[in-house]
């Protein structure tokens, strides 16, 4: 195989792969940029990928399974924002608890419902529809490398721009950001900001709703712990894409990009499996340390 024909599948992947990553990556840049890190995201991506495939197999419909295990999503991050902004909770513990909550619930909701605390297969559920043009899917390189993908993967990239254009180029954006970085000077404008924060939760909730919707229904399957880390790596994502939007789409890029090496050194690359699938996990630390060197030397 050409390093082209390698190549080409290899970035083709990527882009699927990042897609959770950069979903629950602007969703928390919302909350970060509203003075909050929310470390909620592993725990309702794991909400989001559950919930959206059992309703997609219970209602045979995608758009509706969607929407509902979505819904189920937002509200799962409402009663974390709640617990959180109007009972004044601990923001890092309430994000563990909900983690936590994530992975008990969907064990105990599995066993409930189908009886088995494993690997839950829906043979039958409608796939996510694939965009394909083919006089755009003819393009040389770039059309086998952008098209192809499910319609997700698209709607992230719709995100990405509705994001930028909320943040700055709308008043919601303005006060969203000068709620993270002057709350009193907020409250003294007579604007609440605590309602800016919690909007912000919300749309973490939309959007790891989709990320989790993502991994189930590419697989038409739930597995136990399908997020792996992927909210804890989306905080990381939020931090190297300088917390804006077309940042963190390069940022889930490059560990998209990570994830795929992984799966293909696995026929190409004769070391132990399980150093293979901890490589995005060590690009996640690495890029943590690089970028702490990095505000280092700024601040000095």
């Amino acid at each position: 195989m050409s390093n082209g024909e390698f190549s080409i599948p290899l970035i083709h992947n990527s882009i699927g792969i990042m897609t959770p990553f950069l979903l629950a990556g602007i969703g928390g840049l919302m909350t970060e940029l509203a003075g909050m890190l929310n470390i909620a995201l592993e725990g309702l991506i794991l909400i989001g990928a559950f919930f959206s495939v059992i309703f997609v197999a219970a209602t045979g419909s995608l758009f509706w399974g969607l929407l509902l295990g979505i819904l189920m999503t937002i509200f799962f991050s409402y009663i974390f924002g709640a617990v959180t902004l109007y009972l004044k909770a601990n923001v890092f513990i309430t994000g563990l608890a909900t983690n936590l909550l994530a992975g008990g619930m969907t064990t105990v909701l599995a066993f409930y419902l189908y009886g088995t605390k494993g690997v839950l297969m829906f043979d039958d559920i409608p796939s996510l529809p694939v965009f394909r043009v083919p006089s755009l899917h003819g393009i040389p390189v770039l059309g086998d490398i952008l098209f192809g993908h499910n319609i997700l993967v698209y709607l992230g990239w719709l995100i990405v721009v509705l994001a930028w254009i909320l943040i700055y180029k709308t008043p919601f954006g303005y006060r969203l950001r000068g709620t993270g970085s002057n709350f009193e000077a907020m409250k003294a404008l007579g604007v609440r900001p605590q309602r800016y924060q919690m909007i912000a939760i919300l749309i973490s909730g939309l959007t790891c709703g989709l990320a989790g919707a993502v991994l189930t229904l590419n697989l038409g399957a739930y597995v136990p712990n399908i997020s792996a880390g992927r909210g804890w790596i989306a905080l990381v994502v939020i931090y190297l894409g300088g917390k804006t939007p077309f940042g963190i789409l390069g940022a889930a890029f490059v560990f998209g990009l990570a994830e795929s090496l992984s799966n293909y050194a696995q026929g190409f690359i004769d070391i132990p499996v399980d150093f293979i699938l901890a490589f995005p996990y060590l690009i996640t630390v690495v890029a943590m340390v690089l970028m702490s060197v990095a505000q280092q030397r700024k601040a000095g």
